[in-house]
């Protein structure tokens, strides 16, 4: 792993939320290791319950394409194992319409934030495909408030 990767998924049973964060010039064994920490972390919602997640990816960098490739399906396919359809996924219609939806253990996902840095890309998500519940953020404090800010 790169000195300055950080890699952290967490449950916070009391607000019902889940946070996890990859950062850093990120290599395969980084993004494997991530997702393990994102799945023993939705592991531990309770059956039937429900969760709003916060993804960090401020300061995400993919060493190389085949990176990027295999991470860039983790989030929406994972959280379509929760009853979420990602809102970015309507950027890629053939793919889209290939994810199925549905509810593992019966858990349900309520709300989801998103922040990145690029600039750019989180304001053409914002517009394009956030929702009520869905947003995109460049600033973490922001993202971080917003989700917290959500009952469950």
């Amino acid at each position: 792993m790169a000195g300055n990767t950080i890699i952290s998924s967490n449950w916070y049973a009391d607000q019902q939320l889940i946070v996890t964060q990859i950062s850093g010039n990120v290599e395969q064994e980084d993004v494997l290791h991530w997702e393990q920490t994102l799945h023993a972390a939705l592991d531990q919602v309770a059956d039937s319950g429900v969760f709003n997640i916060f993804v960090n990816l401020h300061g995400f960098n993919a060493v190389d394409l085949n990176v990027h490739k295999y991470f860039r399906s983790i989030v929406p396919l994972t959280l379509a194992r929760y009853g979420w359809k990602v809102g970015y996924v309507a950027m890629f219609p053939e793919e889209a319409e290939k994810i199925v939806i549905t509810r593992n253990r019966n858990i349900q996902c309520i709300a989801a934030a998103h922040c990145h840095h690029d600039v750019t890309k989180m304001e053409k998500y914002e517009t394009l495909y956030s929702s009520e519940n869905e947003h995109f953020f460049i600033d973490v404090e922001e993202a971080a408030a917003w989700i917290s800010g959500l009952d469950c």
